[in-house]
């Protein structure tokens, strides 16, 4: 998952309004804070965590399509890392819910996730996919990502099964990642506006690898071929639920 650091810091002093001689965060010593906690499996690690501040005091002035000005709420990124509690296989960040600062500003939503901590164990030259991701929205406003797809009230506890995925594609040069297959694409996302603790634990089924296999070249009847563990073969290009299908065949091998 890439942020777009250098993007998000040159918006932060570009286009804004309305308190420009101090942009920068400061939360009042007695501010709520909002914990978050990671349970990491042993072959996954955290991401750095982009924690996104919201202020409707400072404006983004911008221009619209038919050339009119465009006022949107300013906002401020910071990146915070999971910090491990202990020797335990928790991982946690606090974060102050009142920004404060000239701009008075608002925490506004969280992205993080799991990624593998060693994708070479799946062979040379393997990267990170996607997958593993969560978003968190505390206020009305669309993350980076999107809008949710969920929401909820009070805290949130998210428990959610995910796969190992190893693809190669052949287009455009040869790759070979590891991705994580779940519930909900490469994100999840949640609005949980009354939320102070947030508690995410992948359960990963390293036992259970997804393999695909790209198309070498562009023509009619070639489509990726998707491996299950079971042996099973899917090619035939219409939409499935890769996260089902091997939800399917876990159980099944358990004896669900």
């Amino acid at each position: 998952m890439k942020f777009g650091h250098a993007a998000a810091f040159i918006a932060l002093f570009v286009g804004l309004s309305g308190c420009r001689q101090d942009y920068s965060l400061a939360p009042p010593t007695d501010s709520e804070k909002i914990t978050v906690t990671v349970k990491l499996p042993k072959e996954l690690k955290t991401e750095t965590m982009w924690v996104m501040y919201r202020s409707s005091t400072c404006k983004r002035i911008g221009t619209g399509a038919s050339g009119q000005r465009t006022e949107r709420d300013g906002y401020h990124s910071v990146y915070k890392e999971l910090k491990r509690q202990g020797q335990s296989d928790l991982y946690q960040v606090e974060l102050p819910k009142d920004g404060g600062g000239a701009c008075r500003w608002h925490l506004a939503n969280v992205t993080f996730g799991v990624v593998y901590a060693d994708p070479s164990r799946y062979g040379e030259n393997v990267i990170d996919g996607g997958g593993g991701g969560v978003v968190v929205i505390f206020d009305h406003n669309n993350s980076p990502r999107g809008g949710a797809d969920i929401k909820v009230d009070g805290d949130l506890t998210i428990k959610k099964d995910y796969y190992p995925w190893i693809s190669e594609s052949f287009l455009g040069g040869y790759k070979k990642h590891i991705s994580l297959v779940g519930d909900g694409g490469i994100y999840l996302k949640y609005q949980a506006l009354q939320a102070r603790k947030i508690y995410f634990e992948p359960v990963l089924h390293s036992d259970f690898v997804l393999r695909s296999v790209g198309v070498k070249e562009k023509k009619e009847g070639n489509y990726v071929k998707f491996i299950f563990p079971d042996g099973s073969v899917v090619a035939d290009g219409r939409p499935n639920s890769k996260f089902l299908k091997m939800q399917t065949i876990r159980e099944a091998a358990e004896g669900k």
